[in-house]
């Protein structure tokens, strides 16, 4: 069953906790929704359009001048299943927290370092997201959904998908153009665990031996403990990606500045601490009006209660600035910007 909503208020639609309105907006509830919408209502062909999981992962700087399509599409279902692995279908409007600990319940390895992000699994691969040496396509089989130039069930292999740091084909290629209803994944019966993170196995140490269950509380803690509840202080996670460059750039950056972290990823580049150059550059705790950068982590800008989209946005602005000044390192942002 879908519904169709004008002039609706997305305040409780995103976790920056922005005031705006969608002219439309639609939630669906099945895989069949959409194309029934769309079949009934000729003048949607022409919106622009959205695909909204939980609001964690963009920034309002206006009203939505076009239709809002939010695929609150549930259930978890066991489709195969063998003496090492298991394969789960999730659908879209699942949260990913509670599939989490679905998974960590029924001793099923892959996504444990993935707990607490915030969002529904229909995003999951939109934004490929990851956490604490895992990212979500090492463990994606594949992901269904809608194409809205057919209106036809479509489905990617994971090698079709197209995945990149923070990326995809949903995100890229194929954005206002296809809707995921849920996604496969492949997990393991057998432990592979992922504890290098800095910090992480020393946190794990506190709650006993490795295992799922500790691994999964290390992680809420750690996460408790630096990034401030949406509740309190609306905010999106990380604003910025961690930039990715050329490892002659980071270790000649390293040398004048020898704490700077780095992490090679191979083929010649490495990965940088966008947090770290953040902090350095000095403005970890610094307001801008109603905006701020988090006092415990660098990479976070919050709400501090009725700022405006373009006001977080500027703040955003001024960051990546000095920090390209100071560093010479351009920060690109991993949340959406939406109406700019």
């Amino acid at each position: 069953m879908y519904l169709l909503q004008k002039n609706f208020p997305l305040k409780e639609k995103n976790t920056f906790g922005i005031t705006v309105l969608a002219k439309d907006y639609l939630s669906v509830e099945s895989e069949t929704d959409l194309p029934d919408f769309f079949r009934k209502n000729n003048s949607a062909w022409h919106q622009k359009r959205l695909f909204l999981g939980a609001g964690s992962n963009l920034l309002f700087v206006s009203d939505y001048k076009g239709l809002v399509i939010q695929p609150l599409i549930m259930g978890i279902c066991l489709t195969s299943e063998n003496n090492y692995e298991v394969e789960v279908e999730v659908g879209a409007g699942v949260p990913w927290d509670l599939f989490v600990a679905h998974c960590v319940e029924k001793g099923w390895h892959g996504i444990e370092n993935l707990s607490l992000i915030p969002g529904n699994t229909g995003a999951v691969p939109v934004q490929n997201i990851g956490a604490y040496g895992v990212e979500a396509d090492s463990v994606i089989k594949l992901v269904k959904g809608i194409d809205l130039t057919t209106l036809e069930k479509t489905s990617f292999s994971r090698e079709a998908c197209k995945f990149e740091y923070r990326s995809s084909l949903f995100k890229v290629q194929l954005k206002e153009q296809f809707m995921v209803t849920s996604v496969v994944f492949r997990l393991s019966k057998s432990p592979d665990f992922k504890t290098g993170y800095e910090g992480l196995e020393h946190k794990i140490d506190q709650y006993g031996k490795i295992n799922l269950q500790n691994i999964r509380k290390a992680i809420i803690a750690i996460r408790q403990s630096k990034l401030p509840d949406p509740a309190v202080y609306g905010n999106a996670g990380s604003f910025f990606k961690n930039p990715v460059v050329p490892a002659s750039v980071a270790y000649s950056l390293k040398n004048s500045h020898p704490e700077l972290p780095v992490y090679p990823i191979g083929s010649g580049v490495v990965k940088l601490a966008a947090g770290w150059l953040i902090d350095k550059a000095g403005w970890k705790g610094k307001s801008f009006g109603k905006a701020a950068v988090h006092d415990k982590q660098a990479l976070v800008i919050i709400n501090k209660g009725g700022a405006s989209g373009t006001e977080i946005f500027r703040l955003s602005e001024l960051i990546a600035e000095d920090v390209l000044q100071k560093f010479n390192i351009h920060l690109e942002r991993e949340v959406q910007i939406i109406g700019a």
